[in-house]
């Protein structure tokens, strides 16, 4: 029995919805400014790297070598080792001494009541001495590499664009088939959801903290209470900048890639694991995930369902031009080109619906899970 033709609204209503994400995009990529591409001999500011580690051995040695390379005198970085159990710890301590004075590496044993794994360990970083001194803490991940003169050209950027909280999108690279796959779609999802020239707006509520790597001015996160005034925050980057420009700084956002630069994730199922600690991390998406599910479902498998319902010419269509639009943010940001396995794009779908189930059955347990630890979202 031949499926039932879809009514011709449903096709119309698609391809109006991808009009106004090709319009959406287009503003979002001309907006992301660029890190100046040279910066001169300034003298640079007191600079602590603060960088929380749990069980990263497979990026951390390089990535922590990089930051260490930087054109930056005055850097100091401080890693608080957050109860590694993979060789973390040992890499660490290699390269405490080699660089004795310019890099601390705390190691923290527990998480205490109250608390999300990353939150306490940033927070131990900024207690450190280093960062007390500095006027700049850097908060980054612990697998992110920065070429060397990445620092010089950031803070060339925030002396021409004055501000306190300064997030960089780093370029993402891909390792296995299902990260080609999957990720390109996340520098354009990203630009959705921070217009730059809305963060940079004092008087508009758009605001943007990166994971990956954010400046902020340690007199803006010492007035907002920094990490312990929400030790429980999963998007704690997000919510540093939210809280910031609340309270009256400046945020602005800006291109750090292709100098830096980061592997997300080891493979497909990293991704879907990763979706647990923060996915829902907002309430209105964890009350809504069932709904946010099919949504998905339906976007991504919008061509497929097209052709089997009466329009396989207009699915077709569908399908060639959101890698089109999506190639665009990516190459804006990374520098590089989407890869041909994006072309399978509507698989995505269910890999995201999965990480995003996965994650609402941590909330309706009341969890937060990330890197083998368990965290009580109600204490």
């Amino acid at each position: 029995m031949p499926l039932p033709e879809l009514p011709p609204a449903v096709p119309l209503a698609l391809f109006a919805l991808f009009g106004a994400e090709w319009l959406l995009t287009q503003s979002r990529v001309r907006s992301l400014e660029d890190l100046p591409e040279t910066a001169g001999d300034r003298v640079l500011p007191g600079t602590c790297l603060c960088i929380p580690a749990r069980n990263e051995a497979a990026e951390v040695g390089p990535a922590l070598d990089s930051w260490l390379a930087q054109d930056h005198p005055a850097l100091r970085a401080v890693v608080v080792d957050d109860g590694s159990t993979d060789g973390t710890s040992e890499i660490l301590a290699v390269r405490a001494r080699a660089h004795p004075g310019r890099l601390r590496v705390i190691r923290n044993e527990g998480l205490p009541p109250g608390w999300l794994g990353k939150n306490h360990a940033l927070s131990l970083a900024v207690a450190a001495p280093e960062a007390r001194e500095s006027e700049w803490l850097i908060f980054a991940d612990a697998d992110v590499h920065a070429e060397p003169g990445l620092l010089r050209r950031a803070f060339a950027y925030l002396e021409a664009n004055p501000c306190d909280v300064l997030a960089l999108i780093p370029a993402v690279d891909l390792g296995s088939f299902g990260e080609r796959l999957a990720l390109p779609i996340g520098s354009m999802g990203f630009l959705w959801l921070v217009p730059p020239r809305r963060v940079a707006d004092p008087n508009s509520a758009f605001f943007c903290g990166v994971g990956a790597c954010t400046f902020m001015r340690r007199a803006a996160y010492e007035a907002i209470g920094g990490h312990a005034a929400d030790p429980m925050e999963a998007v704690d980057d997000m919510m540093l900048a939210r809280r910031a420009k609340a309270s009256g700084f400046k945020n602005r956002v800006a291109c750090g890639g292709p100098d830096l630069h980061l592997r997300m994730y080891s493979g497909l199922w990293d991704l879907v694991r990763s979706m647990r600690k923060n996915a829902l991390a907002f309430p209105l998406l964890s009350a809504l995930a069932p709904l946010w599910i099919l949504a998905i479902l339906a976007l991504f498998l919008s061509p497929v369902l097209l052709a089997l319902f009466g329009w396989p010419l207009t699915g077709f269509a569908l399908w060639l031009l959101w890698p089109a639009m999506v190639a665009e943010a990516t190459q804006r940001i990374t520098r590089r080109a989407v890869e041909p396995a994006w072309m399978l794009w509507p698989l995505v779908g269910p890999v995201l619906a999965l990480g995003l189930a996965w994650a609402f059955l941590d909330r309706l347990r009341g969890v937060n899970h990330w890197r083998g630890r368990e965290v009580k979202l109600r204490v």
